[in-house]
């Protein structure tokens, strides 16, 4: 979309810079005018045969240079009356950048690989040509010869374009001496830097078009713009990608008064913008992108007035704000500000243009910053803009009522901001407006048919909300007929259904459309079929849709398909040849996949029908898809065995047939496969037999090696661990192998998942797996495809890419292993550890606590002895434990995570292990034995501690108590005796009391009696 919004800007210019430049091309291309009517001249007839005897021409495009006449020569234009050569024109018109700005391709377009670029030397016999003013050599490939010297003696020279023609070297200062020259272009050539600046410029007195973009100026960058403004004439400067790094700040004396384009982008200034700038008064165009510019926008752009194009693109100005004064710009035509760190808010900005009288912005490019608030109601004043660019920068709010003013818009563009709130019905009055991009938001709300009521020329709307919770509902009227023909649709997490959107049946120009978790929960008419669509993609993906699926679809090339995650039945649906991309998973298909399947689709690159009842075997004919990329055939029910195709398929990196009933042996012939790429073989879930082929060993890319779930045999072959150093992901369990762990898996230094359970594997666990750095370290960079089983918690849970980086597991149960569990404290990212159902024996290491990240832990049925170790209290991940049916002792620690394991199970079969969750309790001999060494754990430690502060406090409060009342009576006499003598008063009323008391209780029994 941008790239199509940037393509017309530039036309836009072109439309702007050609009046002003005309001039220029006119004096060139009379200067050259040719006729017939004077015949060309002996002497530079011979001179050019000379010339040409230099050249390599390959594709003979100077076959015509025969005979006498050599004004009638391809390329040779003669003056009307002299019959002098004036012109010599020789660009190779068939070169296309490949990529990048210094990269060509000069040969045909037609494909045949002939070159059409001229090549060799470059004969001093040009120099005979003494009123040559045109010579343009630009994109051959003349392969890193230096530019010839002898060039700067051609002094009527006018125009000389050697742009993109390879030359090497680098520039000589004999350019100097063409006072003439009006046009030098020598873009994209001289490889070396070059060393003598740009002071040869001081003698191109008549200059006004110099192109030096991308050659390496470096040497210059102190003094470049010194020896440009020393030619008054210029009126366009093109440095782009010149090593410059220096933009000075200021200029005592601008002569680049007649400059009218600057283009100063790729350079590395890191600056700000200086003022010498808003001294060339002609400016029409200005390009700084793709520097580091910092600071805000200067306010002086709004002296300007004449300016009418400005891109800042691609810089970092480091906390600046959009500058009011550029609101001051009423003749602007073109300002790109994009991929900058411009903060704040807009609205300054745009009250500031809303002011003009008559605002002239047609293209407005702020995406790719950091704008933030509301976007100004004041927009709906720029009422020229015809191309608005916004996305990609925290904007709050919703979109402004006003943009139903802007009658000119052709292209709205405000994606990926994370807006929210409703979508105005103002849009639907944009007449000229020709795409609608808003995706990548969170609106609300409801979309009528009011919104598209005049939208009488959109051509593209893409509406994708970034949720997943449906929040936007489409409320139309089945009798809807839009005005427009949208060649472009993509709607997703929109509420379009329940029924298919019957607003679709007159847009008969689509060539992309997808409408994808949209709640469409019907069948696709038959009228949608009948459209005669040509499409490029396909897309229905995470519906309800059920039905068929007609083999009726045009599509265009390299067309995809996306009808996965839906209902429809039937058989699979086999398209035109044109499509690359065939995603029909999680459906309800049936029936074989046609025996035709690659001859009639021979151009696929990826397939996945995975999740269906798909039956047969898998077709010969996709031995034929020569550009096959990845291949899922998951969760049928194929049957039959693995073809042997798989030497024809050198480019294919996925192959997932997991979850069928495919029998036979494993194919030699996938040991073609991944030896430049990364490869994902997963064959698990199916019936295979017989041993891992040593051909596999040439897959040295491969990255997940899945064969689960079959009946494979034999010996896990050693040279996994010497050949595949790229292995993240070894799932073998549940098959038939035998022998022992091989030590050579220990190589894999990316491996974080290592599943062999279930099988007849002996011998002890090789010590060195505790060094499996994969496991030591986050993944970085890893790459999945597909889905993965992995046994965690007692259960199977499936993993898919989003979540499988996150796994590190080693699963070795169910074997015969014998031997101590090794150490592995350096597997610092381990998860899961599952060595059940073995007869591995010895203590549970105490340094099993320092695997930090451990979520489940089983030790179950195996001859473990000992105490459980309490440092596993430390492992504050572990949410599932199972150490049942070993020999273990002692107390179960109950400190941390141990205080939610309270289920017995986990521990039975440990005769002499005590404590809760167990019924039995421990006396204090068990509990000594379970500190055999006298040492208890940091709880208990901290118990006693408490029981002695407590016992201490006491005996202190008695003694200080007891000695502050009886030490008083012994020191002071007075006291004592007063003391004694109260505790004499005391007993005698005590006395008395008791005695009265008893003689009325003795009268009351008297009268009771």
């Amino acid at each position: 979309m941008a790239t199509s919004a940037k393509t017309s800007v530039q036309l836009l210019l072109l439309l702007i810079l050609s009046s002003r430049f005309l001039s220029l091309e006119t004096v060139i291309l009379v200067s050259c005018a040719s006729s017939h009517n004077a015949s060309c001249l002996e002497i530079e007839r011979k001179a050019l045969l000379n010339f040409k005897q230099g050249l390599v021409d390959p594709s003979h495009r100077l076959s015509s240079w025969v005979g006498r006449d050599c004004c009638n020569w391809a390329g040779v234009t003669c003056n009307n009356k002299t019959g002098h050569v004036v012109m010599l024109d020789l660009h190779n018109e068939y070169s296309a950048a490949d990529g990048d700005e210094t990269s060509y391709n000069y040969s045909s377009p037609d494909g045949d690989g002939t070159s059409y670029a001229l090549a060799g030397e470059i004969n001093s016999s040009l120099l005979e040509l003494k009123h040559l003013t045109s010579l343009d050599l630009s994109m051959n490939n003349f392969e890193g010869i230096p530019i010839p010297k002898f060039i700067g003696s051609l002094k009527t020279l006018r125009y000389l374009n050697l742009s993109g023609a390879s030359f090497g070297g680098t520039i000589p200062s004999s350019l100097g001496n063409l006072s003439s020259l009006l046009y030098l272009d020598l873009e994209s050539n001289i490889v070396e830097s070059n060393k003598i600046g740009l002071n040869w410029l001081l003698g191109l007195s008549s200059l006004k078009h110099l192109n030096l973009g991308s050659i390496d100026l470096s040497e210059a960058k102190t003094n470049w713009l010194h020896a440009v403004n020393m030619v008054p004439s210029l009126s366009e400067l093109h440095l782009p990608a010149c090593g410059l790094s220096i933009l000075p700040q200021s200029l005592p004396l601008v002569n680049l008064t007649s400059l009218s384009v600057l283009d100063l982008s790729n350079n590395g200034f890191n600056s700000s913008i200086p003022s010498w700038l808003f001294n060339l008064s002609s400016l029409v165009y200005v390009d700084l992108s793709s520097n580091q510019l910092r600071g805000g926008v200067p306010g002086e752009f709004a002296g300007l007035h004449l300016i009418q194009h400005i891109d800042l693109s691609e810089n970092s100005f480091i906390n600046g704000k959009l500058p009011r004064n550029l609101g001051k710009l009423c003749h602007l035509r073109v300002l790109d500000l994009s991929f900058n760190k411009i903060s704040g808010e807009m609205t300054e900005f745009t009250d500031g243009l809303s002011n003009c009288t008559n605002c002239r912005l047609e293209y407005l490019h702020l995406g790719y910053n950091i704008l933030g608030g509301n976007i100004p109601n004041s927009l709906g004043h720029l009422r020229n803009l015809k191309n608005l660019l916004l996305h990609k920068n925290p904007f709050s709010g919703s979109i402004p009522d006003s943009i139903g003013n802007l009658s000119s818009l052709e292209g709205f563009y405000l994606s990926e901001n994370g807006m929210k709130g409703t979508i105005p019905a103002s849009l639907g009055q944009l007449s000229s407006l020709v795409v609608l991009d808003i995706k990548y938001n969170q609106w609300e709300g409801v979309i009528t048919e009011a919104h598209f009521s005049n939208l009488t020329s959109l051509k593209e709307l893409s509406i994708v909300q970034s949720y997943s919770n449906i929040t936007l509902v489409f409320n139309v009227s089945s009798e809807w007929i839009p005005t427009f023909k949208l060649k472009y649709l993509n709607l997703k997490s929109c509420l379009v259904g329940p029924k298919f959107p019957m607003w679709l049946s007159n847009q008969n120009e689509l060539n992309y459309v997808a409408i994808w978790h949209a709640n469409i929960s019907d069948t696709i008419p038959d009228w949608f079929w009948k459209l005669d669509l040509f499409l490029d993609v396909l897309d229905f993906s995470y519906n309800q849709l059920n039905g068929t699926i007609p083999n009726t679809i045009k599509f265009g090339p390299n067309a995809i398909v996306f009808l996965n995650y839906n209902r429809f039945t039937g058989p699979l649906p086999v398209f035109s040849s044109n499509v690359t991309s065939f995603h029909l998973d999680n459906n309800f298909f049936s029936g074989p996949i046609p025996e035709d399947f690659g001859e009639r689709m021979p151009m696929l690159s990826d397939v996945d029908i995975s999740f269906n009842s798909l039956a047969g075997s898998i077709p010969l004919s996709i031995g034929n898809l020569s550009n096959l990329l990845t291949l899922v055939l998951a969760n049928n029910q194929l049957t039959g065995k693995i073809p042997d195709f798989w030497s024809s398929l050198t480019e294919v990196y996925v192959i997932n047939v997991a979850n069928n009933n495919l029998t036979g042996e494993i194919p030699n012939s996938l040991g073609n496969l991944g030896s430049v790429s990364p490869l994902f073989l997963t064959l698990s879930n199916n019936q295979l037999s017989g041993e891992i082929p040593s051909a596999l060993k040439n897959c040295t890319e491969i990255t997940t090696l899945d064969l689960g779930d079959n009946k494979l045999s034999g010996s896990i072959p050693t040279w996994i661990g010497e050949r595949f150093p790229s292995l993240l992901i070894l799932r073998l369990r549940s098959n038939l192998f035998h022998g022992s762990i091989p030590s050579q898996l220990c190589n894999l230094s990316s491996l974080h998942i290592l599943d062999l359970a279930h099988n007849n594997l002996s011998g002890s666990i090789p010590p060195c797996l505790g060094n499996l750095s994969g496991i030591s370290f986050d993944a970085e960079n890893v790459r999945y495809e597909g889905q993965l089983l992995v046994a965690t918690k007692g259960r199977e849970y499936l993993y898919d890419t989003g979540n499988l980086y996150l796994v590190n597991s080693i699963d070795l149960s169910s074997n015969s292993l014998r031997g101590e569990l090794p150490d592995l404290t350096n597997l610092s990212r381990l998860g899961i550890l599952n060595l059940s159902m073995n007869h591995l024996t010895g203590k549970i290491p105490e340094s099993i606590g320092s695997l930090k990240q451990l979520e489940t832990l089983d030790l179950s049925i195996n001859q473990f002895f000992g105490p459980i170790p309490t440092s596993l209290a430390a492992s504050t991940f572990l949410s599932h434990l199972n150490v049942s049916h070993n020999n273990l002792s002692g107390q179960i620690p109950s400190a941390n995570q141990f205080q939610t394991f309270n289920d017995p199970s986990i521990y039975e079969g440990n005769t002499a292990l005590c404590g809760s969750p167990l019924p039995k309790k421990c006396n204090e001999d068990e509990k000594a034995s379970h500190f055999p060494n006298g040492e208890e754990t940091d709880d208990e430690d901290k118990d006693k501690l408490e029981n002695l502060l407590f016992y201490s406090t006491i005996v202190l409060g008695f003694l200080i108590g007891f000695w502050g009342v009886c030490g008083s009576l012994i020191i002071k006499n007075s006291w004592r005796l007063a003391f004694f003598k109260l505790v004499d008063d005391m007993k005698d009323k005590l006395i008395l009391a008791v005695s009265l008391t008893w003689a009325r209780l003795q009268r009351s029994a008297e009268e009771w009696n």
